[in-house]
């Protein structure tokens, strides 16, 4: 049987307690599936800086993994398996506490250009799990990871921003992270995955749909 990768990533990690419950995952996705994410070229009409400190600033110029685009590009097809996959919900659930029943799959390829940031957030509401997958190539995007912050929106701590680490965690009240504003000398390509509860309205961005698990 092939390597789950996500499970084993997460297999590997302990949680990190502060400055809120996190796990930072190395060697997310298999080696076809990340290059296929980096190979794809979208129009450039999805890719942009400054918006506000917020993604919902460039709504309409946003890139989510539909069925449809699926269905045009094998990765992005085997990307969705893997993370609708039943024994990859269980792994969420049994290692993070994740509450993934009546869940949908949600699934961004986020493409930052230099001006961009993010003001401090927490992903509560419907989302019940997020996973930050940087993608990003070049010599300086090891320090273009996700910054964790205190509920002052004080950064603290840095994910890793290295090709293909990942920052796990459940958001809650407590979990406050943004995006410190820096030079980005290329495209910072960020793979965001969400998995979120039947109150989710956004429909037409969903990768796969409710399953219960």
């Amino acid at each position: 049987m092939e390597t789950n990768c996500v499970i084993a990533a997460l297999t590997a990690t302990p949680a990190t307690t502060w400055p809120f419950p996190h796990w930072q995952l190395y060697d997310v996705l298999p080696t076809p599936i990340a290059a296929a994410l980096v190979a794809w070229l979208p129009d450039p009409h999805f890719m942009g800086g400054d918006s506000g400190g917020q993604r919902a600033g460039r709504n309409g110029h946003r890139l989510f993994i539909t069925p449809a685009l699926q269905a045009t590009n094998t990765g992005l097809a085997q990307l969705a398996g893997l993370f609708d996959n039943a024994q990859t919900r269980a792994a969420f659930t049994d290692r993070c506490d994740a509450r993934l029943e009546n869940t949908a799959l949600r699934l961004e390829l986020c493409l930052d250009t230099d001006g961009f940031w993010l003001e401090p957030h927490t992903d509560i509401g419907a989302k019940r799990l997020t996973l930050l997958v940087s993608l990003s190539m070049g010599a300086q995007a090891a320090e273009w990871g996700t910054d964790l912050m205190t509920p002052q929106g004080d950064p603290v701590a840095r994910a890793s921003g290295i090709f293909n680490s990942g920052l796990l965690f459940i958001p809650s009240a407590h979990s406050w992270h943004g995006f410190v504003p820096r030079p980005l000398t290329a495209t910072r390509r960020t793979l965001i995955v969400n998995y979120v509860g039947p109150e989710w309205q956004a429909t037409e961005e969903l990768a796969r749909r409710i399953q219960a698990v």
